[in-house]
């Protein structure tokens, strides 16, 4: 899902939540049989924290025999980050990596100076009818660290720290919230994380970090007194602790962390403070330089512009 035509989201109606600095509404693109909603960047917002790309996936149920098939593509200068709520996902990429994602789990791959990488749904899956639901987010690395080595982590749904309390419960995904800390490392401090919520449950948000957002997967919540239905991204303004009702049973993703260190260039999967780092890697890709995930002849064509 990271290689997907670009769609833009817009920007929302903020309404009357002082607390909130810009609601999003991402645009939605049916894929073949599953939807993609993408919520960043958005006009007016490039990032939150160092998530500078962020698609839901689905939900969807595909045909049987069928499945997710994203033939290898490139990356540099960033992070993805793989999360699902259900089905499964084979990853395979150019550092040998063969790895099946499945709810729970999460997925990150450091593209660095360069990594490909495949998602198709696994052969069981196909033949049982694979299903599609998640959230990937990308994740811009600091200028100093775009060129380290690509690596890649995998940590199972046991190895995430979860919070059961007063009708939520809170799986910390990356970094630390509620007094849990994810093992799993990223190159710049942030949080995410995915919280379930009964009708009538309230979630804090503290100002720990200057950006903050909230990204309505399902459900209602309300923020001061507004409502806010599934399919919004709320990007909080810093400095103020939010207190989240849940109207209806809802899913969200918690994101956010410090600024970067500056905008970021996007072009197709590549993400780098410098124009010209993005066209060498164009150049390689388009040249047959970037090596391909093991067991993957085939490939997609860098677009034309």
């Amino acid at each position: 899902m990271s290689n997907l035509p670009d769609h833009e989201p817009e920007p929302g109606d903020a309404k009357s939540c002082e607390a909130i600095e810009q609601v999003i509404v991402p645009r939605a693109r049916d894929l073949g049989g599953f939807e993609v909603r993408r919520a960043l960047p958005a006009v007016g917002r490039q990032m939150v924290g160092p998530f500078i790309f962020f698609d839901q996936m689905g939900p969807a149920e595909l045909q049987l025999g069928e499945g997710l098939d994203v033939r290898p593509h490139p990356h540099i200068g960033l992070a993805t980050v793989t999360y699902l709520f259900d089905g499964e996902i084979r990853h395979r990429d150019s550092l040998g990596v063969d790895q099946v994602i499945r709810p729970g789990d999460v997925n990150l791959m450091t593209a660095g100076r360069g990594v490909v990488h495949s998602e198709r749904s696994p052969e069981a899956a196909r033949a049982a009818g694979p299903k599609l639901y998640g959230v990937q987010t990308w994740m811009a690395l600091p200028k100093e660290l775009e060129e380290t080595a690509p690596a890649f982590v995998h940590a199972g749904v046991a190895d995430l720290p979860r919070i059961v309390a007063d009708g939520k419960r809170v799986r910390v995904i990356l970094g630390s919230m509620y007094g849990a800390t994810s093992p799993v490392a990223t190159a710049t401090e942030c949080f995410y994380a995915e919280a379930v919520m009964a009708p009538g449950a309230v979630l804090p948000l503290d100002a720990e970090h200057e950006e903050r957002s909230v990204y309505v997967v399902a459900g209602e919540i309300d923020i001061a007194g507004v409502g806010f239905p599934a399919g919004r991204l709320l990007v909080f303004r810093p400095g103020d602790r939010i207190s989240i009702l849940a109207t209806q049973q809802s899913r969200l993703m918690l994101m956010g962390g410090e600024p970067m260190d500056g905008p970021r260039h996007i072009w197709w999967n590549f993400v780098s403070s410098s124009k010209d780092r993005i066209a060498a890697a164009r150049a390689d890709w388009r040249g047959g330089r970037m090596e391909l995930p093991a067991g993957e002849t085939e490939f997609i064509p860098a677009p034309e512009r």
